[in-house]
């Protein structure tokens, strides 16, 4: 890595770390990941406490109150269903301003004409943010199955189970955090680029499952295979297959943003200051 990719990382950082969106983002994807258990076990509680009314009406709710109360594995499930929505929408839309949108603030002038290369602008955030969703990803779906070890009635957790299903949900969150640079660089529109993002999010998995497509295999679907994977019901083979799958296409996503720099001119022209 030569000096002036070095500066342009140091420099992604600071300005990561320095404008509080890294403890946001972090607060946000850990404390929910130890909050979403924590809500199964509650919506269990209230469902057992309402039972005597239930059953003046007939109904009997003591099998749902056991299901949401008995297996940690479900909590672990919560937690990544959760974070694979609401978490990585909130990290798309907190890195915003450095998904291209730094391309119109007069305050981070990109200075091309001073030699700042197209490859020492885009590295830096390929290597920064989908790194950073994948440790709290991970670390976040760790944490989730420790408070489920504890609160639910059967830990029934294994724990490599636990870490493959973490690695599985880093990698899909990764996934999609590479789109939204890809396409907020590209465009210099990060808006638009969240957008289109988080519309994937919502529609894709379901489509692709619906589809019977592998969820294992399809870098869309990989949180549909975490979830699995905390049941121990995906194969390591396939687990293997779909990581490097994605892994690929997330290269080639890296490659398709650097392209689309080299082949654009950064407007620097707009009256804005902060970041």
């Amino acid at each position: 890595m030569d000096l002036q990719t070095k500066a342009s990382l140091h420099k992604e950082l600071l300005a990561f770390l320095r404008t509080k969106k890294f403890l946001i983002l972090v607060c946000v994807i850990i404390g929910w990941s130890v909050v979403s258990p924590l809500m199964i076990v509650g919506l269990g509680l209230m469902v057992d406490s309402m039972s005597d009314l239930y059953s003046e009406f007939g109904v009997d709710m003591s099998g749902m109150t056991e299901e949401l109360t008995s297996s940690a594995s479900l909590g672990v499930a919560s937690q990544i269903s959760d974070i694979s929505g609401v978490g990585v929408i909130v990290f798309l839309l907190v890195i915003n301003s450095f998904a291209g949108g730094e391309q119109k603030k007069r305050s981070i002038i990109i200075p091309q004409s001073a030699g700042l290369s197209s490859f020492s602008y885009i590295t830096p955030k390929f290597i920064v943010y989908p790194i950073t969703i994948f440790i709290l990803s991970f670390i976040g779906t760790i944490a989730a199955g420790v408070v489920s070890g504890f609160v639910f009635d059967e830990n029934d957790l294994v724990f490599t189970n636990v870490v493959n299903a973490g690695i599985l949900l880093g990698v899909s969150n990764m996934f999609y955090v590479c789109i939204h640079l890809t396409i907020g660089t590209g465009t210099g529109k990060p808006r638009i680029s969240s957008a289109i993002c988080i519309g994937a999010l919502l529609l894709l998995p379901g489509f692709f499952v619906l589809a019977d497509a592998n969820p294992a295999f399809n870098p869309f679907t990989i949180n549909t295979a975490a979830a699995a994977a905390v049941f121990g019901n995906v194969s390591s083979s396939g687990m293997f297959i779909g990581i490097i799958v994605a892994l690929v296409l997330m290269v080639a996503l890296y490659y398709i943003a650097l392209f689309a720099q080299n082949a654009r001119k950064i407007d620097n022209s707009g009256n804005e200051v902060l970041i």
